[in-house]
């Protein structure tokens, strides 16, 4: 049965989102989810969202499911502070597993457009780019190390003699969470922690050296010692419980959210307005789904919590059919492979037979109107895929179920959909689409 409330049909207008802009109001967050990791449709719309919310909201601050510092260093680029000469050189601190995740055609194209708005912006102004997630373990250690080189080389000293308790397990993060969780003498956890409460310790010394750039340096440098930290813990719990690894993930990026905001309010003087791209899992709230019946909790629910219901407005994505990029096992190259058909009995079927039946292909609906509440509050399957997809076991792969209306506040359809664009394509890719032009590309 197709949805019998009214949607929104999106016409490829800049004002298809004129409606979730009414809905946004002047709230200070707004998380826009995927559901998929590989979908063009997907990150371009929310690449316009943002364009919006930018230009006609005064957000200044992109904060994404990737590790902080690949993503500081499109801040940098974004806010002219760097030596990259393009958008697509500044991506390229993205080399860890999945590559096209961000190194893709259309993060390329918004993290253009986001240097060129910057341009025009006095520096209170101007729109940062900002990272969430925890795996980027070694490389923050390096960050944290190469700060203190700059700032004070005895303290760096003592840091790289506590983060040497992480050299005997080389690269892979995995073989020491492996070691560590059965045998706690292998455990780093007191040396990231001891590291972290001294790099605080000495914020009033490093802060009163270079004015405003050397409180953007210590921001970033005491990001990573406290991703270090967690990261630490997350792999240590990845080989307990995978809840238990979740729960510390999706917490740490509701923090660095939580932080960021608080340090951008305290920099502008204002409150801080932040718009978060991330899967659709991350981003809608837990509690109206079975994994959070299993314990699983995350950011949309925790930005919630601490937010307030009406603090932030939550925004999912799905799709029917289409493409997709994505590996089938962890670690190898993407491919472009088809989406089978959303299953009966799925919010993406319902969707697709109200396509149908309103005759337009992508729309918008707002799940605060009460006879969509009402109508989308009954339990239904969900489908995601992340990184990772696996056709031939599907429906155990890949679906849930979920209570929409409560799980997101909106959430925006296109029925077919097509794989997104890798930057670094492997061979015999198909031809990426023309680069879009804003307002009039869309």
């Amino acid at each position: 049965m197709p949805l019998t409330s009214p949607v929104v049909p999106l016409a490829g207008r800049r004002a298809d989102y004129d409606a979730l802009l009414d809905l946004v109001g002047d709230r200070t967050l707004v998380l826009l989810g995927e559901a998929s990791h590989g979908t063009h449709e997907f990150y371009r719309a929310r690449a316009h969202i943002t364009r919006r919310l930018v230009e006609e909201r005064g957000f200044t601050a992109v904060a994404v499911e990737a590790d902080w510092p690949d993503a500081y260093r499109v801040n940098r680029w974004v806010r002219g502070r760097s030596a990259d000469e393009d958008a697509e050189q500044a991506l390229r601190g993205f080399r860890r597993f999945p590559t096209w995740m961000w190194r893709n055609t259309a993060v390329r194209d918004f993290v253009h457009w986001l240097r060129t708005h910057n341009a025009g912006c006095r520096e209170e102004e101007q729109a940062g780019f900002y990272g969430i997630d925890l795996y980027s373990l070694h490389t923050s250690m390096e960050a944290v190390l190469q700060y203190l080189d700059r700032t004070d080389p005895e303290a760096a000293r003592r840091a790289r003699q506590r983060y040497a308790c992480f050299e005997h397990f080389g690269e892979d993060p995995q073989r020491y969470g492996y070691a560590a969780s059965f045998d706690l003498s292998q455990s780093c956890e007191d040396a990231v922690v001891q590291q972290l409460v001294e790099l605080r310790q000495q914020a009033g010394g490093l802060l009163g050296r270079d004015g405003e750039m050397a409180v953007d340096d210590y921001f970033y440098a005491e990001q990573n010692a406290r991703l270090v930290l967690n990261a630490e813990r997350y792999y240590r719990a990845m080989f307990r419980s995978n809840v238990g690894s979740w729960n510390l993930r999706d917490t740490h990026m509701a923090d660095t959210l939580d932080a960021l905001c608080t340090y951008l309010s305290g920099r502008r003087g204002a409150p801080a307005k932040v718009v978060l791209w991330a899967h659709n899992s991350h981003l809608g709230d837990a509690r109206a789904t079975e994994l959070g019946d299993m314990g699983e909790l995350n950011v949309g629910q925790l930005v919630r919590e601490r937010h307030g219901e009406d603090g932030a407005v939550l925004v999912g994505f799905t799709t029917h059919t289409g493409s997709v990029t994505a590996a089938s096992e962890w670690d190898e190259p993407p491919q472009h492979k088809a989406v089978r058909p959303s299953l009966p009995g799925s919010v993406e079927r319902l969707f697709h037979e109200t396509a149908d039946v309103v005759g337009a292909r992508d729309f918008f609906v707002d799940l605060r109107e009460p006879d969509t509440e009402r109508e989308l509050a009954d339990e239904r399957l969900e489908r995601a895929i992340g990184v990772i997809y696996r056709p031939e076991t599907e429906r155990m792969s890949h679906y849930f179920n979920v209570q929409l209306s409560a799980q997101f506040d909106a959430v925006f359809h296109f029925d077919e959909t097509s794989a997104v664009h890798p930057l670094d394509p492997p061979a015999r890719w198909p031809a990426a689409e023309p680069p879009e032009t804003f307002p009039s590309g869309m």
